[in-house]
C-alpha cells in the first residue's frame, strides 16, 4: 500500500474517531444532567447520595455490556467507577447545598 493511502486511511480514521470523542462527550454531559436530577430528587427527599444496591446492579450490568461489546471488563469497570464516583460527589455536593439553604431534607 502506498504511503498516501494509509495517511488518507489514518486521516479517515482519526475523523471518526474525533466524532466518536464528541459524541462521548456529549452523552455523558447528559448523563450528568440526568444524575444532577437524580440528586436533587435524592436531596429533597431525604435520601443519600450513594445507593449500594443500584451500584452493584449496576456494575454486573456493565460488566455483560462490556463482554457482549468485547470490551475489557476491567477498563470499563475502572471507566465507570470513575464516572459514577464524579456523580456520587456531585449528589453529596447537592445534599449539602440543599441542607444549607433549607435546613434539613423535606420528610424529616
Amino acid at each position: 500500500m502506498k504511503q498516501r493511502d494509509v495517511v488518507a486511511q489514518l486521516e479517515s480514521r482519526r475523523k471518526t474517531i474525533d466524532n466518536i470523542d464528541a459524541a462521548l462527550v456529549y452523552i455523558l454531559a447528559e448523563r450528568f444532567r440526568c444524575t444532577n436530577e437524580i440528586g436533587m430528587l435524592k436531596a429533597e427527599h431525604g435520601f443519600p447520595p450513594v445507593d449500594e444496591d443500584r451500584e452493584k446492579s449496576q456494575h454486573a450490568r456493565l460488566r455483560k455490556l462490556a463482554d457482549d461489546a468485547e470490551l475489557d471488563q476491567v477498563f470499563i469497570e475502572r471507566l465507570m467507577r470513575l464516572i459514577i464516583d464524579e456523580a456520587v460527589q456531585r449528589h453529596g455536593q447537592i445534599a449539602a447545598d440543599h441542607l444549607a439553604k433549607n435546613g434539613s431534607p423535606a420528610g424529616q
